[in-house]
């Protein structure tokens, strides 16, 4: 049984050098030591991203992968991705990102596989660059912000890349970058342990309140750190749904969208996280690790085996087979 890990973050070398030789000149606030380590700063983001060997070196990633008992990684961007940038140069971040991807699965074909980064600021590359890297050996999905560049995914200017999303069989996986309200988040770490749930409900609310989830009823999405806010909400969003002239428009009960999405187990929790498998279904739940942040899981397989409540299948769909459906593995 293949073990894969859909939330595992990943700065390929050659991302890193372009960022060092070309992003002052695009916006960003790069620093270089005299030991060669690449520090950045990407505009409206405060977040730093960290190069060190844990995010950027593949051996010390099997490493990982290996301690932890992973077989497989989704190999993702993370925060500040690419939407900061001009668009020709988000684009060219996006190819050296997917190419790299590629290559990395070429050398280790049961270890890694890719999510296809494209520049959302400019929807027309980032079909371009989807047509493009659904080509690619090993890109088996699109990864995307939860929202770009303070738009909401349910504007219309996006709608294009969901359709060729759902054309290519390229599932979205959702995360986020620079959470609302960050003003009031500065302290504490709260913009990681409180913004990034608030982000993940506001972008999947937006794909359902926003028409999306039917537009494209077969477009598959992965929420984040168990759904955020989404489904422990849900039952607002109902309520909200009889009672609001704003949410008229929609078809049915919000709740009725909670198994359009697949959801990973970052919860920190046993009992949410159990509650959210109740909710939404075993089948709909993929194993993730947020892989090597610190606010990650170190050995995700026993966050699954230690839920005693589920039956050896549900467990086995979890750590393997529901993502393996969903990457067409």
């Amino acid at each position: 049984m293949l073990k894969i890990d859909t939330h595992a973050h990943w700065f390929p070398p050659e991302w890193v050098d372009l960022i060092a030789r070309e992003g002052a000149a695009n916006g960003a606030e790069v620093e270089k030591s005299e030991q060669g380590q690449v520090t950045m700063v990407a505009p409206g983001i405060r977040l730093k991203p960290s190069f060190k060997a844990t995010y950027v070196d593949i051996p010390t990633r099997l490493k990982l992968m290996d301690e932890g008992r992973v077989d497989m990684h989704a190999l993702s961007l993370t925060s500040p991705m690419v939407y900061w940038a001009p668009p020709e140069f988000g684009l060219k971040l996006s190819r050296v990102f997917n190419d790299a991807c590629a290559a990395a699965h070429l050398k280790h074909p049961g270890r890694f596989v890719g999510m296809a980064m494209v520049p959302m600021q400019a929807p027309a590359l980032a079909v371009q660059e989807l047509d493009r890297a659904a080509k690619l050996p090993g890109i088996r999905g699109a990864y995307m912000a939860t929202h770009v560049n303070g738009k909401n995914l349910d504007e219309k200017e996006f709608w294009p890349v969901y359709q060729r999303c759902e054309a290519l069989g390229m599932p979205i996986f959702l995360h986020p970058v620079a959470p609302a309200g960050g003003e009031r988040m500065r302290k504490y770490h709260l913009g990681n342990f409180l913004g990034n749930p608030y982000e993940t409900g506001i972008a999947a609310a937006s794909l359902v309140f926003g028409g999306v989830m039917d537009a494209f009823p077969k477009l598959d999405v992965m929420l984040p750190h168990a759904g955020g806010t989404f489904p422990a909400l849900i039952g607002r969003m109902d309520h909200g749904a009889t009672v609001r002239a704003e949410c008229k428009h929609l078809p049915r009960p919000p709740s009725s969208y909670l198994r359009r999405f697949h959801y990973d187990t970052i919860a920190h929790s046993d009992r949410i996280l159990l509650n959210l498998i109740r909710q939404v279904g075993a089948d709909r739940v993929v194993m993730g690790s947020d892989c090597p942040a610190d606010m990650g899981y170190t050995r995700p397989v026993d966050v699954i085996e230690r839920l005693g409540e589920l039956s050896a299948g549900e467990r086995d769909s979890i750590v393997s087979g529901n993502a393996a459906r969903l990457l067409h593995l």
